[in-house]
């Protein structure tokens, strides 16, 4: 989480929504990372999520991350949930919970969505007050 709070600021820095994401291979090494780089990119999928999870398939050779884990410091959207479960990707890991668009729990649970094929262990709120520090911070020099 420590690397993912720093690409997260790294974003914010950028004028880029602060939310940062490594993906950890089996070993719990970092594989790839990514940030928020929408604005940037011009690119409406530039979450970190899927910035990261391009980056480990990149890295990896295959785009299957099974027995990897997700760090990231937002809850996913659903967009990023069902590119985490595309993935196959066994565990994702957050730190703010989003009750506006989050899909591991909040608003909605796509990665434990006993209808779909995959799922994914959730663990949510890791170092939540530091992601939700970033967040506010970020938006409050916005508004």
């Amino acid at each position: 989480m420590d690397r993912a709070l720093r690409l997260a600021a790294d974003a914010a820095a950028a004028d880029e929504i602060p939310v940062g994401a490594v993906v950890l291979d089996p070993a719990g090494r970092i594989l790839a990372e990514g940030r928020n780089n929408r604005e940037e990119t011009a690119d409406p999928t530039g979450h970190a999520e899927i910035v990261a999870l391009r980056a480990a398939a990149a890295a990896q050779g295959s785009w299957n991350l099974t027995g990897c884990t997700l760090v990231v410091t937002m809850e996913p959207c659903v967009m990023c949930a069902g590119a985490i479960l595309q993935s196959r990707i066994g565990r994702v890991v957050f730190g703010a919970w989003d009750d506006k668009a989050g899909a591991a729990g909040s608003l909605y649970d796509v990665l434990r969505d006993r209808r779909l094929p995959y799922r994914a262990e959730v663990v949510g709120g890791v170092r939540e007050d530091e992601a939700v520090a970033q967040l506010r911070a970020f938006f409050a020099e916005r508004r």
